[in-house]
């Protein structure tokens, strides 16, 4: 059985670092079953913090990686876990080497973690460029991400992240958690997500940084359509041939019809 997690041990939060700490026994239990960890996985954890998904983890696991940036929690967790179990990369995850961890672009790793809200985005994106070496990432994330992470073309979540993750990922809303499950206690609902890397060209864009920019200027200025966004880059002739009126908005197209405009493009000059 997974160790109830004591509101009195727990360490203080850090607002800086936008620490909320999961003690419900409940939802830790959900969250490791949803991983479904095996003794064979490479897994890295991302913010630890106290330790309330590394120990259940570490039932399964002979040995875990994890990214904590907080000095604080860096000391506990290397004060409670061996290193031959545990190893402690006392780094800002946002500019951790995941890739580094895995076999060479082999999918291998997989990626686990209650993101901080505060970098939770601009996080999804840097785990994105090492997606040729994970297996997957199951997250806990504040809800209203999730909900853009998993939004369809057409609604009011799609944005640049639906977008961007949906390109390289699948992602799959497990279920949510209320704040109550920790301590203290956000303001919002946070939510399970689970992103699994597609087979390449699942979406075939041939140049990455020509689709991401595509992608940032259609929603822009969301209210604004196609023409006006895309201006200078895309002519009403190249919108014809492609089948795209060019008078929708950014947050009516799919994923392919994004990566079929930035194919067409060659990389902007000046």
């Amino acid at each position: 059985m997974i160790g109830n997690s004591t509101r009195q041990a727990l360490p203080k939060a850090k607002k800086s670092l936008g620490q909320h700490f999961l003690v419900d026994t409940h939802y830790i239990e959900r969250i490791v079953a949803a991983i479904r960890p095996v003794a064979g996985d490479l897994m890295v954890e991302i913010g630890p913090g106290p330790g309330a998904l590394t120990r259940p983890l570490l039932q399964t696991l002979p040995h875990l990686d994890v990214v904590e940036v907080d000095r604080e929690m860096v000391a506990r967790l290397q004060a409670e876990f061996p290193p031959d179990r545990l190893t402690v990369h006392a780094e800002d995850a946002l500019t951790f080497n995941f890739a580094s961890l895995g076999a060479g672009g082999v999918p291998i790793l997989r990626v686990v973690g209650n993101l901080p809200y505060n970098i939770s985005s601009p996080l999804l994106f840097h785990l994105a460029a090492s997606a040729e070496s994970i297996v997957d990432m199951t997250f806990m994330l504040q809800k209203e991400v999730v909900d853009r992470m998993a939004a369809s073309p057409d609604t009011p979540d799609y944005g640049r992240l639906s977008v961007m993750l949906q390109s390289r990922f699948k992602v799959t809303k497990l279920f949510t958690v209320p704040p109550g499950a920790f301590q203290p206690p956000p303001k919002v609902d946070s939510a399970i997500v689970r992103l699994t890397p597609l087979p390449l060209p699942a979406v075939p864009y041939r140049d990455a940084k020509i689709f991401a920019e595509v992608v940032a200027r259609a929603f822009g200025q969301r209210r604004k359509t196609l023409r006006n966004t895309l201006k200078g880059r895309v002519d009403d002739a190249l919108f014809a041939e492609l089948g795209i009126d060019p008078r929708r908005r950014g947050e009516t197209l799919s994923v392919y019809e994004f990566a079929a405009l930035a194919n067409r493009l060659e990389p902007a000059t000046g």
